[in-house]
């Protein structure tokens, strides 16, 4: 089984940064394309960010030049370094990673989310 785990989530000023890391786990052979969804109460979840194993990127046009997501393939792990922060970027935040699990086949995992909230 492979677990993904959220960190980071919080309560930030309009204007302030927030650090949202995701830690996968498990029988984990390879973790492929990695990514960061959102969800604002009302919206349908949208992607804010994705990074392939090789560290190419893209953004949601709402969030390009204010969020920059990263990944350590030796570890696992993924994060996204949010600046500038406005209101409207309030949600629910959940990683996906697609990963090659031990069986040799590829499934896609989610996490459980982390709230971040960016009021006054």
């Amino acid at each position: 089984q492979v677990q993904l785990v959220e960190s980071g989530g919080g309560l930030v000023q309009p204007g302030g940064s927030l650090k949202l890391s995701c830690a996968a786990s498990g029988s984990i052979v390879r973790s492929n394309d990695m990514g960061w969804y959102r969800q604002a109460p009302g919206k349908q979840r949208e992607l804010v960010a994705r990074i392939t194993r090789d560290g190419t990127t893209n953004y949601a046009n709402s969030v390009k030049d204010r969020f920059t997501i990263s990944r350590d393939n030796a570890k696992n792990t993924m994060s996204l370094q949010m600046t500038s922060l406005k209101p409207e970027d309030t949600g629910v935040y959940t990683c996906q990673a697609d990963i090659t699990y031990v069986d040799g086949r590829n499934y896609r995992y989610w996490g459980q989310g982390t709230q971040v909230t960016v009021s006054s």
